[in-house]
C-alpha cells in the first residue's frame, strides 16, 4: 500500500534489487495521479522477468509509467547493475501524455519520429518538451530524431536516450505501463505554462588523428574513410583488442563534422561490426562527404564535461521556480567503459554542479545515444555525452516561446575549473590504459572502498562567471 504524501510538486526515488527481489523502500510513495510520471530504468534481464515493473504499474493507474533497459543504473550519485531505478514525480500544474509505437527496422526510425510527434501534439495544447525512450538496437538514433524535428518546431524542447544492454548489445526494451517490449520508442510530453525544463549534452574527449573524409556510407553503416575500409582503421588502433569489439570500439568514438567550417560537432558510437563487409554500425547516421575524427578519452575532461552539462541544465530565465527538481542523467555506456571505477564521479560532479541552486533527484541511465538539442533549437543524436534534463515548476505561468527566438535565449554557461588532482590518482590513470582494462562495466565494491575514494576526491572549483 502506497505511503500517503502532501499535495504539489514531488520527486521520489527508490529502486528494486532483483537478485534480492526487494524495493528499497517499505512502501511505494503514495503520489498516484494523471498528472505524475513514473521512470524506471533497469536491466535488461528485466525482460525475462518483468515482475517489478508489473507491481510498479499496478501502484499507479493513474500515472505515466514509462522506462527502458540501460547499460548501467543510476540512483542518485551510485551507478549500478541489475538493479531498476525508479523516480516518481507528482507534478502540480502541467499535464502528460505518454505515445508509443512498435517498429520493424531502423528503416521505420524516421516514420516513428514523425508518429510520436504527430500524437502528442494532437494530445493536448500547450506542448512544452517531450521525453524519449527508444530501442537501442532496433532503432536508427539520427533518423527518429529526423523524424522528430519535421513536426516540432524549435520551441518544444526534445531530449531522451536510446536503451542499453550492458556491452553485450544483444537485446534491449522499452516499457510502456506494465509492457516490456523490444523494437519500441515512447515518448512523454510535457504540457502547460508552468514546467521549466533544463537541458545540456556535453562530452569532454580529445581528437587525435587526422580527420579523413567519409568516402563510402549509407545511412549509420560506414565502409571508407578516405577511400579504405574504416573497418580496418579501428582494428589498426584497437590491436588485440579488436576481437572485443564492438564493445572495444567505444574507447574510440568518432566525431563528424559537416565540413571543415562547420563549428557544430556529432560524436557517433559503435553498435555492431560486419567482419564479412568490412563494415561498422554506428548509434546515429554517417553522411557521406562529413569529415571524421577519432577521438580518445581524457578521464578529467569526461568528468568535467558532466559537471558543465550541470551547470548549463540548471540555468533559466524563469523566476519563483521550485529547488526540487528532476534530474534525467543520460550518459554513453562509452564514458562508463573508460571511466570504470571513477564512473560515479561523472554523476557526483553533476549533482554538485547542480546542489549551490537545485535540490536536485538525479535518475537516469548508460546509454547507447543520447538525444538533446545541440545547443539551444531542435535535438540532435549524441554519443559518448552526458546528457541532463531538469524539470521544474514555477508557481507563475511563463511566457509561450516563440520559434525563431523570441523567449528563448542561447545558453551563457559558467566556466568551470578544477583543481589539480592528486598526483598519486593522476599518475595511476596516466599509467593504465583504457586498453589494458577488461571490458567490463565495473562499479565500487564496498562502502569501504567508496569512503577512502572519497578521501582523495579532487577539489572541484566552481570559477566566477566571466
Amino acid at each position: 500500500m502506497p505511503t500517503s504524501e502532501a499535495e504539489g510538486f514531488a520527486v521520489r526515488t527508490f529502486d528494486y534489487d532483483r537478485a534480492d527481489g526487494r524495493w528499497s523502500v517499505p512502501q511505494l510513495p503514495n503520489l498516484d495521479s494523471p498528472r505524475t510520471l513514473v521512470l524506471a530504468f533497469g536491466a535488461s534481464a528485466f525482460l525475462d522477468q518483468p515482475n517489478a515493473l508489473v507491481e510498479l504499474a499496478s501502484a499507479y493507474p493513474r500515472s505515466v509509467v514509462v522506462g527502458c533497459s540501460t547499460a548501467g543504473e543510476v540512483h542518485g550519485t551510485v551507478v549500478r547493475d541489475d538493479s531498476l531505478a525508479v523516480t516518481v514525480t507528482r507534478f502540480e500544474r502541467t499535464d502528460l501524455e505518454q505515445a508509443s509505437m512498435e517498429v520493424s527496422g531502423p528503416e521505420q526510425s524516421y516514420l516513428a519520429g514523425q508518429t510520436l510527434a504527430r500524437k502528442l501534439l494532437a494530445g493536448k495544447p500547450g506542448l512544452r518538451g517531450v521525453l524519449v525512450l527508444s530501442d537501442g538496437l532496433a532503432v536508427n538514433g539520427s533518423e527518429l530524431v529526423r523524424g522528430l524535428n519535421s513536426v516540432f518546431d524549435e520551441t518544444i524542447v526534445v531530449t531522451g536516450g536510446l536503451s542499453g544492454d550492458g556491452t553485450s548489445f544483444a537485446r534491449t526494451w522499452v516499457s510502456v505501463g506494465a509492457s516490456l517490449r523490444r523494437n519500441v520508442v515512447a515518448a512523454v510530453g510535457f504540457y502547460g505554462d508552468h514546467v521549466v525544463i533544463g537541458h545540456a549534452s556535453k562530452g569532454g574527449w580529445d581528437k587525435f588523428g587526422p580527420e579523413r573524409v567519409v568516402t563510402r556510407a549509407e545511412g549509420n553503416v560506414l565502409y571508407e574513410l578516405d577511400g579504405k575500409p574504416a573497418l580496418a582503421l579501428y582494428k589498426e588502433y584497437l590491436g588485440e583488442k579488436a576481437r572485443d569489439l564492438p564493445a572495444s570500439g567505444l574507447l574510440f568514438p568518432l566525431s563528424l563534422r559537416a565540413s571543415a567550417n562547420d563549428e557544430k560537432v556529432l560524436v557517433r558510437t559503435i553498435l555492431a561490426v560486419d567482419h564479412e563487409r568490412s563494415s561498422l554500425t554506428f548509434a546515429g547516421d554517417i553522411p557521406k562527404g562529413a569529415l571524421a575524427q577519432l577521438m580518445k578519452a581524457d578521464f578529467d575532461r569526461l568528468i568535467g564535461g558532466a559537471s558543465l552539462a550541470g551547470a548549463m541544465s540548471s540555468e533559466t530565465q524563469a523566476t519563483d521556480v521550485s529547488e526540487e527538481a528532476l534530474v534525467v542523467a543520460i550518459s554513453c555506456v562509452g564514458r562508463r567503459l573508460v571511466l570504470g571505477d571513477r564512473t560515479e564521479e561523472e554523476v557526483e560532479a553533476v549533482r554538485d554542479a547542480l546542489a549551490p541552486t537545485l535540490r536536485p533527484h538525479i535518475t537516469g541511465f548508460y546509454s547507447y545515444g543520447e538525444i538533446s538539442p545541440y545547443a539551444t533549437g531542435h535535438c540532435d543524436l549524441h554519443n559518448q555525452t552526458m546528457t541532463l534534463t531538469t524539470f521544474r515548476e514555477s508557481r507563475l505561468p511563463l511566457p509561450r516561446p516563440v520559434a525563431g527566438g523570441g523567449e528563448r535565449r542561447p545558453h551563457r554557461a559558467p566556466l568551470l575549473r578544477y583543481a589539480p588532482v592528486h598526483q598519486r590518482r593522476l599518475r595511476r590513470c596516466r599509467n593504465t590504459s583504457p586498453l589494458e582494462r577488461p571490458l567490463r562495466l565495473r562499479t565500487r565494491a564496498s562502502s569501504n572502498v567508496r569512503r577512502a575514494r572519497a578521501c582523495s576526491q579532487p577539489r572541484r572549483v566552481r570559477a566566477e562567471r566571466r
